[in-house]
C-alpha cells in the first residue's frame, strides 16, 4: 500500500477558503462524537492488535489512542489561552518524544480513553458557547512561526480527530479484525 495512503488515510486538512456555519457545527460534531467512535473501534481489540504499527516506522494503535488524549488535552488548553488572552504565544510540544514515553508506549489505553471523554465534554461546551467574535480569536504557534484563528484550529482538530481514527479503523480492515 502506498505509504502516503498509510500516512494520511482520510488526506491532509484543507482549510476551506470561507469557513461557514455549517463547517463549524460539522467540526464541532466531529470532536463531540470523538470518544466514543474511538471507544467503539478499540476497546475490544487485543493487546497484541493494540500494539500494532498503523504504518511501518509508525506508531503503534496504543501510542495512537495516548496521543490523542494528549494533543486534545494541548488543544483545549490551547482555546483557552486564544479565549482569555491577546494572541498568545502557546507551548509547542514533540509529540514524537511524548509517544515515546513509558504512559503512551505501554500503559492500557483505559486512562486516555476516560481522558478523551472528559476532555471532549468541555471542550464541546465551550466550543457550542462561542461568539462570532471568539471564533476570530487567535494563538501564535511559535515552531510553525503562525498565527492560528479558533475556527481554524477547530477544523484543524476536527480533522485530527478523523485521521487518527483512520489509522485505527484502516489498520483493523487491512488485518481482518471485526
Amino acid at each position: 500500500m502506498n505509504i502516503e495512503k498509510l500516512k494520511y488515510p482520510i488526506g491532509k486538512f484543507g482549510k476551506p477558503t470561507i469557513i461557514t456555519v455549517d463547517h463549524l457545527q460539522a467540526w464541532i460534531a466531529d470532536i463531540a462524537t470523538f470518544p466514543a467512535r474511538m471507544s467503539s473501534e478499540v476497546l475490544h481489540l487485543t493487546d497484541t492488535q493494540i500494539d500494532t504499527q498503523y504504518r511501518p516506522n509508525g506508531w503503534t494503535l496504543r501510542q495512537v489512542v495516548h496521543h490523542c488524549a494528549d494533543s486534545h488535552m494541548n488543544s483545549l488548553i490551547r482555546l483557552k489561552l486564544a479565549l482569555t488572552e491577546d494572541k498568545p504565544v502557546i507551548k509547542p510540544y514533540f509529540e514524537e518524544l511524548w509517544a515515546e514515553l513509558t504512559d503512551t508506549k505501554k500503559m492500557p489505553i483505559h486512562p486516555s480513553l476516560k481522558m478523551l471523554e472528559g476532555i471532549h465534554e468541555r471542550w464541546t461546551a465551550i466550543l457550542k458557547s462561542l461568539t462570532n467574535d471568539q471564533f476570530e480569536r487567535v494563538f501564535i504557534h511559535p515552531e510553525q512561526g503562525k498565527t492560528f484563528r479558533v475556527d481554524e484550529n477547530i477544523g484543524i482538530y476536527a480533522w485530527h480527530c478523523n485521521h487518527h481514527l483512520a489509522h485505527i479503523t484502516e489498520t483493523k480492515k487491512r488485518n481482518n479484525w471485526s
